[in-house]
């Protein structure tokens, strides 16, 4: 398998994709949003463009199966499986709001072997491949070399459904807040993953996550030079539910800031 091969053939599809939403968010009728739970919209747009990117994915690569946000294809791969979120930012996207992507890894059993995270409004394609380096249009990138947490700017995703743990996360934020250049809510994870990786941010932590939030953007970090940890240490960090991604200079920091209140399950 020719890895660069293919992460330049998903960022032809990813575009496509993202090609697809912009053309849909020009006339989108908000009449038409769907609620999969509470707080948790999706639209036709969400499921004809994961529907869109299902087909030209098993024509890259047949023998791969899926795992998908909104679940048009559930076929497993014995080993390979494609992890997509068509739409992340989908509550954006409905109001209008430019902060949104096309997310896709590459999964080899558990490991994300590659991804692209493609940003349509700002025509921001992020790709990294195991082993080849993390990519913005082409051009190699890097995670920024901030040395301190107060030097560096956060990124988190607010809870929406689940608020069990609200009070712990408010801590966890206020500290943040009050050690760094500040923390900032986007609304996409795998914008926030990327960003880390080209130095925008210097770190991003978030709990309640799906893999398909955040498998492209891993690897994307990862493959920047950054570094990536459940807020535990322990335990896979796609399919964990909870991440911590940094430049890795800060990372110390980070897992101390958020270890001072984080206790996990609610109480």
């Amino acid at each position: 398998m020719n890895l660069e091969q293919l992460s330049n053939n998903l960022n032809v599809i990813a575009r496509s994709a993202g090609a697809f939403l912009q053309q849909e968010a020009a006339n989108f009728d908000r009449s038409k949003i769907e609620m999969k739970g509470f707080n948790d919209l999706v639209s036709y747009v969400d499921k004809e463009t994961e529907k869109q990117l299902v087909a030209d994915l098993k024509k890259l690569l047949p023998e791969a199966g899926f795992i998908t946000e909104e679940g048009t294809e559930t076929t497993k791969g014995e080993r390979y499986n494609w992890i997509i979120d068509p739409l992340d930012g989908t509550t954006n996207f409905t109001h209008g709001l430019p902060d949104y992507c096309v997310s896709v890894g590459l999964a080899d059993g558990d490991e994300v072997i590659l991804g692209t995270v493609y940003e349509p409004n700002r025509d921001e394609c992020f790709s990294a491949y195991k082993g080849g380096g993390a990519y913005l249009n082409d051009a190699p990138i890097k995670v920024s070399d901030a040395p301190q947490l107060k030097d560096s700017l956060i990124a988190t995703g607010f809870p929406y459904f689940d608020f069990g743990l609200m009070q712990q996360y408010l801590q966890v934020m206020s500290s943040f807040m009050q050690k760094s250049h500040g923390v900032r809510r986007i609304g996409s994870a795998a914008l926030d993953l990327a960003y880390v990786a080209v130095g925008r941010f210097e770190g991003f932590f978030e709990y309640n996550l799906n893999p398909w939030d955040v498998a492209a953007g891993a690897i994307i970090v990862k493959e920047a030079g950054g570094h990536l940890t459940k807020f535990t240490e322990e335990g896979d960090v796609v399919f964990g539910r909870e991440m911590v991604a940094s430049n890795g200079k800060i990372h110390a920091e980070m897992m101390e800031t958020i270890g001072e209140f984080w206790k996990g399950k609610a109480e």
